[in-house]
């Protein structure tokens, strides 16, 4: 199958020159990227890799999500507005008009790979919609139109008035230029375009140094600004994005990055998402004002998020608490966030410092993120999801086809198809090679056609070849990028190490013969009189590498993580013993095997080894026993559904977690007056360290409060029950539960339930247990009573049956 993917230029800020067009003044822009994208379309993927994921974005992904923003009220809620229809705001959130701009903008790039006239005629009748609830004008936000007076709470009683907080005004109106301007490329109509221009006017004329001093409480305006100003050469649109910018701070919230002056930030704080759109806009920005400023503090954020908080998977923001970058190596397995959407931004800002530095680092943290932390966030079918994408799972994570805060389905429609602008870029006479997949790409250098084709099976197989086509023979530079994991370099900097050193390095020859390099930037230079024939050959071998973590992060200790060319493995419940994961150990000298498996979705690299697995006997006593260890490619866990998964496996039984010996309470069926996959917690017999741990799984009742809720143990027969104890959850400050009011057990008799005879009174402690004694009861099922606090919600971490 044959993609061509025009996107990919305008996709990420328009910035290949192609798109340079007069202002209204007549002038040329003149600030940009010292280094430039190749033509959106002269790529063409042609591989087994991408290429089917990009199909599949257009034929099941952007229908499937189109369809949800109609299910769902989102498109209503635009017809409410227009007048089209009657009724009240139809969707949970402020922002959710964001959907329908992001899947216009991924069908949009979409139609230039795929000619589909009737998704063209879909996107046009959305845009005459959108167009019909703008309001004279330019203003667009379709809950306030719609609910008046009686809009949202989080968007205050005028327009602007929570901008900072929670509105989200600047937010949806950042996603509208975004779909605008790639509609307008993919097809050379101005439908949308005009629609967000009016917009964009709208925030001219109510921002800036004389009007409002207000900025945007979750960035994309100031990116989508510079995209507007790039198509439309107006400098309004890049001052304002650029004042948007520097009204930040200082006093702000770091939350969203407002705590400082941008200029005077050097660490990745807050929201992960919000950071990385913050930073690439600054980028572009820098770019195109050369603002010196402006690339010292996002280089010196860069540096701290590489080297101190970034996943082995290169996901990014470490706690679900704010969705945010926790602190320096703080970077739990089981409850890492790393939202999908925090990914995908985790890309731009990389690509956009590699177009301001021409250094493979940042494409080195762009690959692993881009395969294993992205990846992972859609299924193989297109139509399932992932919010956070964690490096451990106890069995409560499974794919959804939808959420109610939608923004990573929407960001996956738009971001799929643009894969193939990564791969090449070009500086004058230098192009760069900087990603592997069978393609061809066709570059101008000094106005002769030169045509680059690679044949490849990666990231299966390093072997790359590469054509060199000019249309007649002529000197340039091709510069080949040489990933940093093929040089025992996983990652920019030390958070993490690959145990062993590489017994084979990395080779390139040209037309046959041996290429004596050093690596210029991470680049193999490559500077010769060109001719019709020439080919690059680059070999990258690709063992099986363990990679250990800094000596500070706590969650890797003793552990180690599996790659094998730029992919990360994890081991998951269908192909261990026991259906267990937690329990594994991988011996230090132990050999694992890359083995090809053509019956694992079609055909992929799994890593298999000799290891064991530890059970607990009694409460004093592990046995241990030898097993078959398989791990499989990060990116494919939870497709075969919810259970164990473990990225880091422990090299000692010591460091594992046995699976625990069984108790009345771990063979009980577990109920609740609110179910959750998260019930298993209860008696998972995983030992709290406090109260609010996150390393391990715990059941919430969020958001009720006030009320009496229950959990319910029904035993495999009837037992001889004493006493009992409860771990209870309690996220404060800054989360919604708390340790509750009170609690009481009662056991089932007949068809009655019974309060238990307590010998002691109920405690509710923080930070252990509360226990109960009580006189002996034989029964079938012991319900756990629980009164929510008046002003939170409550949870527990575990809780045992004697």
């Amino acid at each position: 199958m044959k993609i061509t993917t025009k996107s990919a230029a305008f996709f990420f800020c328009c910035w290949t020159s192609v798109f340079a067009v007069k202002a209204q003044t007549g002038k040329l822009q003149a600030g940009d990227y010292p280094i430039q994208p190749v033509l959106f379309n002269a790529v063409n993927l042609k591989d087994n890799f991408w290429a089917p994921r990009i199909k599949t974005n257009h034929e099941v992904t952007i229908p499937f999500t189109l369809g949800k923003c109609e299910s769902t009220g989102r498109v209503k809620n635009f017809e409410i507005a227009a007048g089209l229809k009657t009724g009240t705001f139809c969707t949970e959130f402020t922002f959710d008009d964001t959907d329908v701009y992001k899947i216009i903008e991924g069908a949009s790039y979409s139609l230039q790979i795929f000619k589909d006239p009737a998704l063209e005629a879909k996107v046009d009748s959305l845009i005459d919609i959108i167009g019909k609830a703008q309001e004279p004008d330019g203003y667009i936000y379709t809950n306030r139109t719609i609910m008046g007076a009686n809009a949202h709470e989080w968007a205050g009683t005028k327009r602007w008035e929570k901008e900072e907080i929670l509105s989200h005004e600047l937010y949806n109106i950042g996603h509208l230029i975004e779909a605008g301007v790639a509609h307008y490329h993919a097809t050379g109509k101005r439908t949308l375009l005009n629609i967000a221009i009016k917009a964009a006017d709208r925030v001219c004329a109510d921002f800036g140094p004389d009007k409002l001093h207000t900025y945007s409480g979750h960035q994309i305006i100031e990116l989508a600004m510079a995209k507007l100003y790039k198509v439309t050469g107006d400098k309004k649109y890049l001052e304002t994005g650029k004042f948007i910018l520097d009204v930040r701070g200082p006093g702000g919230d770091e939350y969203n990055q407002a705590h400082k002056k941008v200029v005077d930030q050097h660490e990745a704080v807050g929201h992960a998402v919000r950071a990385a759109y913050m930073y690439a806009g600054m980028a572009d920005i820098a770019a195109l004002t050369s603002d010196a400023q402006y690339i010292k503090a996002i280089d010196d954020i860069w540096e701290n998020a590489v080297t101190k908080k970034i996943y082995v998977t290169g996901g990014i923001g470490s706690t679900g608490n704010g969705e945010a970058f926790g602190g320096d190596f703080d970077l739990p397995n089981m409850s890492a966030y790393n939202e999908t959407c925090a990914s995908i931004a985790n890309v731009y800002w990389n690509y956009r410092l590699f177009l301001l530095h021409g250094d493979a680092k940042y494409y080195d943290v762009l690959e692993r993120t881009l395969y294993n932390a992205f990846l992972s966030g859609v299924s193989l079918t297109g139509d399932r999801f992932f919010y956070p994408n964690p490096l451990e799972s106890h069995g409560q994570h499974q794919r959804s086809p939808w959420f109610a805060c939608a923004c990573c389905p929407s960001n996956v429609t738009r971001f799929v198809p643009s894969v193939g602008g990564y791969f090449y870029a070009q500086k004058g006479t230098s192009i760069y090679v900087n990603l592997y997949g069978q393609s061809t790409v066709n570059f101008t250098v000094d106005k002769n056609l030169v045509t680059l084709e690679q044949k490849t099976k990666y990231p299966w197989e390093g072997d790359i070849q590469i054509s060199v086509t000019p249309a007649k023979p002529a000197t340039f530079d091709v510069r080949v990028r040489i990933p940093g994991w093929s040089i025992d370099k996983p990652i920019p900097g030390d958070l993490y190490a690959f145990h062993d050193k590489a017994k084979d390095q990395p080779t390139v020859s040209l037309n046959g013969k041996p290429v004596e390099f050093k690596l210029d930037k991470g680049y193999v230079v490559l500077n010769k009189k060109w001719k019709k024939g020439d080919v690059i050959r680059v070999n990258l071998p690709m063992p099986v590498r363990k990679i250990q973590g800094y000596e500070k992060i706590e969650a890797d200790k003793d552990r180690y993580a599996y790659q094998r060319g730029p992919l990360v493995y994890c081991a998951e419940w269908p192909d261990n013993a026991d259906k267990k994961v937690l329990n594994l150990v991988i011996p230090d000298n132990a050999t694992v095997n890359a083995v090809y498996d053509s019956s694992f979705f079609k055909g992929m690299y799994v890593l298999k080894a000799k290891g064991s697995s530890a059970a607990r006997v009694s409460s004093t006593e592990t046995k241990v026993k030898d097993v078959d260890v398989e791990l499989i490619p990060y990116f494919t866990w939870a497709h075969r559904g919810a259970g164990e998964m473990v990225v880091w496996i422990p090299d000692q039984p010591g460091a594992a977690q046995p699976t625990p010996a069984p108790t009345v309470a771990s063979g009980s069926t577990i109920s609740a007056s609110y179910n959750s996959r998260m019930l298993s917690a209860l008696n998972d017999q995983m030992e709290p360290k406090n109260s609010n741990d996150h390393s391990i799984i715990y059941y919430h009742w969020w958001p009720m409060k006030d009320t009496v809720q229950w959990v319910q143990y029904d035993f495999e027969k009837p037992s001889s029950v004493t006493s009992a104890k409860v771990y209870w959850f309690d996220d404060s400050p800054f989360g919604d539960c708390r340790i509750p009011a009170g609690w009481k057990l009662l056991y089932k008799s007949g068809d009655q339930w019974l309060p238990v005879k307590n010998t002691k009174t109920y405690d509710v402690l923080k930070d252990q247990y509360s226990e109960v004694s009580f006189e002996p009861v034989t029964t079938k099922a012991l319900r756990l009573e629980v009164t929510l606090p008046k002003e939170h919600s409550a949870g527990i971490l575990e809780w045992s049956v004697n």
